[in-house]
């Protein structure tokens, strides 16, 4: 076990600066909920499992080291007690650090923090003000509530795996948990909002935050589009059906190019800068609407245009144009690109193993009080000596104690 030096961590300026964060439970769905809280500046201890910890330490690309990259993106701004919640110690432990907290985070499968006598009743009576945030598969009510859940599984029912993908293919998923990300997001907003209630009532509540609901939250008007006019969106690719010319296309070099030229306006530039200014007054593709139904055939004039081009050339042409358009990005171009390196989107922290690690940054941005990467995910157990003493009240001998027993 490592003591971490308090005093050197850096200094949080984000608009959460002031709030403590308990963080229970593992993998996505509730680590990414204490990432944003983290990001935005709170103090998010972080208890894990002793010997092993979140899984999230070894998924994803690792390095020989046996280090995971993604561990480093997920778990950064954190600090690592750990501490076995199976023991009545481990528990006892637990409610004392969350008696001085204002959030608890936790994504375990509905009913377990109830059996370790962790009810959102039982700590709020020793911490009214307690905001209890609470990601899971289904929800913590309903006949489904006491499923396994997993993003994936929320991703089915929530509707986004029938329409990701080609018609030609079985539904397909996205290449990240989006649906654990996508729950986690509504878990982060619904704290933020019963924080700023409890200014008024002082009182905390329970964030219930569900994976296939949060899926749903976002399938935008799927629902009323089947109920009042029998309409089924089907996977249809990169296009969104009769929305048109906005697809992938072609160029000279290899590459792919995003165009959204789909409103008049903007069509008639693309059609300007085509050398082909006539289609925007051509009654087969002159409307949103007739453009919709020759979909194919506008998509396949277009491409005969960008095909001819190189894809930085044809980049250039379009913004001459005010056409929207973009290359397909993968990491080599994202850490090329201007507009990632003036706003910073990416930006490097010192690892202990990796040296400098490039990650994402913290969005959105303040204006005065902004979020920040203060440290990578930390090493397990870095914090517990720090923490335990700390907040917890416990002296040397009790820390001996509970590292002989293995609790933590």
């Amino acid at each position: 076990m490592t003591q971490h030096i308090h005093d050197t961590r850096p200094t949080a300026t984000g608009p959460l600066a002031g709030l403590r964060v308990v963080e229970m439970g593992q993998l996505i769905a509730g680590p990414f909920c204490g990432q944003i809280l983290g990001d935005l500046g709170a103090e998010v201890i972080k208890l894990e499992q002793p010997g092993s910890g979140d899984p999230m330490r070894v998924w994803g690309r690792s390095l020989p080291q046996g280090e995971s990259m993604w561990w480093s993106v997920v778990g950064r701004n954190k600090q690592s007690v750990t501490v076995d919640l199976r023991t009545p110690e481990g528990q006892d432990i637990a409610k004392r650090l969350i008696a001085e907290s204002d959030i608890v985070v936790e994504n375990f499968r509905p009913g377990t923090l109830e059996r370790w006598g962790m009810s959102y009743e039982e700590l709020s009576a020793v911490n009214p003000a307690l905001v209890l945030t609470r990601v899971s598969g289904f929800g913590q009510t309903g006949p489904y509530s006491s499923r396994a859940g997993y993003g994936a599984i929320g991703e089915a029912m929530g509707g986004l795996r029938y329409v990701v993908g080609d018609l030609s293919t079985p539904p397909s998923r996205m290449g990240i948990s989006i649906g654990d990300t996508l729950a986690a997001l509504f878990a982060a907003l619904g704290t933020l909002g019963a924080v700023y209630e409890r200014t008024r009532s002082g009182r905390g509540q329970v964030v219930d935050s569900a994976i296939y609901e949060a899926v749903l939250g976002v399938m935008e008007s799927i629902v009323p589009e089947w109920v009042i006019s029998n309409y089924q969106r089907e996977r249809s690719g990169a296009i969104l059906p009769n929305v048109a010319p906005s697809n992938v296309y072609p160029t000279k070099d290899g590459a792919w190019i995003l165009i959204a030229a789909n409103q008049d306006t903007v069509f008639g530039r693309l059609a300007q800068a085509m050398g082909q200014p006539e289609l925007a007054t051509d009654e087969r593709f002159s409307t949103h609407g007739a453009r919709g139904e020759r979909q194919q055939e506008l998509d396949r004039i277009v491409a005969e245009f960008t095909i001819e081009h190189e894809s930085k050339e044809l980049e250039e042409l379009l913004l001459e144009h005010a056409v929207p358009v973009g290359k397909i990005y993968r990491p080599v171009d994202m850490l090329e690109d201007e507009q990632f390196i003036a706003r910073r989107s990416i930006i490097e922290t010192e690892h202990p193993v990796f040296g400098s690690v490039p990650m994402q940054n913290t969005f959105p941005r303040l204006s005065r009080t902004d979020g920040s990467v203060r440290w990578p995910g930390p090493r397990l157990g870095e914090h517990t000596t720090d923490v335990l003493t700390r907040l917890g009240g416990f002296d040397d001998d009790a820390i001996v104690r509970f590292t002989e027993n293995g609790i933590i």
